[in-house]
């Protein structure tokens, strides 16, 4: 029988969260090695664990694998969580990478100077309401499911559920506008499968 996955990054949430996510969703338990010092990682790097020298890097099936879109993409399809065919999966990618934009804008604000981390807030809180929830709004909407794509829990809806949280941190009434984002099963469902998890996202709440 196989073991558990290992994680290896940092104790931060940055871009290993998602995996974690990812695996919670698919109710796969894991474990983590957090680097705490340069030593960790340059231990990586020399003994050829780390494909291009960086992390995360996920201990998975006999693999070291690396690159946070090639992890997330082979736990979406071991666990079922990739859509039955091609076109559902091109669907889960278009909105994986949606919340995978706004997302990213959010997590460069901690690196930023106080004022301009004050106005890219503000940009992030208009495109949110204005770029990106639309979209998956009208989605559940047109879609007539609980779910984004198919009428299953998928990669996409997990995607969304942590975009959402880490939105919220922002500004807590973020979804007032978007009522099936606020109460859809595909949330409640994300929710459910993943908070009994190691989840620092979740864990803050």
């Amino acid at each position: 029988m196989a073991g558990k996955p290992k994680l290896h990054y940092t104790r931060g949430r940055g871009k290993m969260e998602s995996i974690r996510w990812l695996l919670a969703a698919a109710g796969v338990e894991f474990e983590e090695e957090f680097i705490e010092k340069k030593e960790d990682l340059e231990k990586l790097r020399n003994d050829g664990s780390l494909l291009f020298q960086q992390v995360p890097m996920v201990e998975i099936d006999g693999m070291k694998m690396v690159q946070t879109r090639a992890i997330l993409c082979y736990i979406a399809g071991k666990y079922n969580l990739y859509g039955k065919d091609l076109k559902e999966r091109a669907w889960i990618d278009m909105y994986v990478e949606g919340t995978t934009d706004l997302m990213g804008m959010i997590m460069a604000l901690p690196f930023q100077a106080a004022d301009v981390k004050e106005k890219n807030i503000a940009l992030i809180t208009e495109r949110a309401t204005t770029r990106y929830f639309p979209v998956y709004e009208k989605a559940l909407k047109d879609h007539g499911q609980d779910y984004l794509v198919g009428n299953k829990l998928s990669w996409a809806d997990i995607h969304l559920l942590e975009a959402i949280l880490m939105t919220e941190e922002l500004k807590s009434d973020i979804l007032s506008a978007f009522p099936l984002l606020q109460v859809s099963d595909h949330l409640i469902s994300a929710w459910n499968v993943t908070h009994t998890f190691h989840c620092p996202a979740l864990k803050a709440r």
